[in-house]
């Protein structure tokens, strides 16, 4: 080995005693998810939303009940232009007086009560209902969106990983081909030309190795920025059982999936109560052609300094009660109870094909989920037997290269087709594994790898 790559190759050891020194956190798939639904800022803003609805729901539960208030007035009079005595009546008592400052005081006790308007307060309470289960679903939408990116890319971290022993193998392969070219180069049985083909060929194998280890650091990174951690510590995911048993089970079928997403998809469950809702609505808006009755009570007292009669006096001679029902029937109001009633329709409409779209659009995802993993389980078992035969082909042509009976040119297309092999395995094991895990995690099934 020369200089060159000695001092590369420690360089390498170098870092990986370093980081082997700091005991990573391996997260598994399920720990992932669950520290991104407890922690992730979209969601906990999501759930703040949702107890803003409930807050709601308790105020229009309150107008079904009476409303009471108290109020009172206390006033200061003035005339300084006043020359006889002046006549003043409070609470339908008349009194006379030449002082010009009074002082008055009044004080009521009202409560008033909506008996009937259409039903329009009972329907706004189970509206909002409604309106609060549609973002306990919006949250459950988010997550599950979430989650999706967190298993693709976990997978991607694995893919890579195992990408990376596939280029360390060809590394390591490499630097050999290239330690045997140097001994033949010195007793005269290999060309300068063919020399330098395999340093590039072993330079080249460490340029993937360590342009796979940035990427793998920069998938951790989407990752952790997915997880919202934002310290230095060291991150790393568990290895999983990825055997040939979990890449070749049997795909669900589509309409077996599809099924089982209709009941438990929350962005389904979102649009058949965002129909519902609109039905609410459109009956809180004809509740507008109905007249509202309510019934109103009060009490008062007031007390007027120029009286003559006491304090006590005023305040029992002018105690009142009243009480009363009202009354209000729309006769005529410019169209707005027909124009609302017009637009809840309109919106119950576009609700329904909002759900309609949705339906679509899940059935879409999971045909392509389902492709996916058909066709890539297909490909997984032609790339086994592909990479089976390119392996023993490439040792082949290592060793008759090392005897001197194979050329450079051979040897390196043995290699690239082993190396293409290796890689089309891979990418079809990994793209099974995701996509079956996908139509699982539609179906309503726990993600597990």
């Amino acid at each position: 080995m020369s200089s060159r790559h000695f001092l590369l190759y420690s360089v390498f050891v170098f870092c990986g005693l370093s980081a082997a020194g700091q005991e990573a956190k391996r997260w598994s798939l399920q720990e992932c998810i669950d520290y991104a639904v407890e922690n992730n800022i979209e969601l906990r803003q999501k759930r703040i939303s949702g107890e803003q609805g409930e807050v709601d729901l308790w105020q229009l539960k309150g107008e079904l009940f009476p409303s009471l208030s108290f109020s009172t007035t206390q006033s200061i009079d003035y005339r300084p232009l006043q020359e006889s005595v002046s006549n003043i009546v409070t609470n339908g008592i008349a009194t006379s007086s030449d002082n010009k400052f009074s002082y008055n005081g009044s004080y009521g006790l009202n409560a008033s009560w909506t008996v009937f308007n259409g039903g329009a307060n009972v329907k706004n309470i189970k509206a909002q209902r409604l309106q609060n289960r549609i973002t306990e679903l919006s949250v459950a939408e988010s997550a599950n969106s979430i989650e999706e990116q967190i298993m693709q890319l976990y997978v991607q971290i694995l893919y890579s990983k195992d990408a990376l022993k596939v280029d360390r193998a060809i590394l390591e392969t490499s630097e050999s081909q290239y330690e045997r070219g140097c001994e033949m180069f010195e007793v005269g049985l290999f060309s300068k030309v063919d020399l330098v083909q395999l340093e590039s060929q072993a330079a080249s194998a460490r340029y993937d190795c360590v342009s796979m280890e940035v990427q793998i650091a920069d998938f951790k990174r989407q990752l952790k920025q997915l997880l919202e951690i934002t310290d230095d510590a060291e991150f790393d995911i568990a290895d999983v059982d990825s055997s040939d048993d979990v890449v070749m089970e049997l795909i669900p079928s589509v309409a077996e999936v599809y099924q089982r997403a209709l009941e438990c998809r929350p962005e389904i469950e979102s649009g058949r109560l965002g129909v519902e809702a609109a039905d609410l609505n459109i009956d809180i808006a004809k509740a507008g052609y109905y007249p509202t009755i309510s019934i109103n009570a009060g009490l008062g007292e007031s007390h007027n300094s120029q009286s003559s009669d006491s304090f006590d006096d005023q305040m029992r001679q002018n105690f009142d009660m009243s009480a009363g029902v009202s009354l209000s029937i729309p006769l005529f109001d410019n169209r707005k109870n027909r124009s609302n009633v017009k637009k809840a329709k309109l919106s119950k409409t576009d609700s329904e094909l909002q759900l309609l779209d949705e339906q679509i659009k899940l059935y879409g995802t999971i045909e392509e989920f389902w492709l996916n993993a058909n066709s890539n389980q297909q490909k997984y078992v032609a790339a086994v037997a592909k990479v089976n035969s390119a392996q023993l082909s490439y040792d082949l042509l290592d060793e008759q290269f090392k005897n001197g009976l194979k050329n450079i040119v051979e040897l390196l297309d043995g290699r690239d087709e082993l190396l293409s092999a290796q890689q089309d395995r891979l990418q079809s094991k990994y793209n099974t594994l995701l996509n079956v895990q996908l139509l699982r995690f539609y179906q309503g099934e726990s993600v597990e790898f």
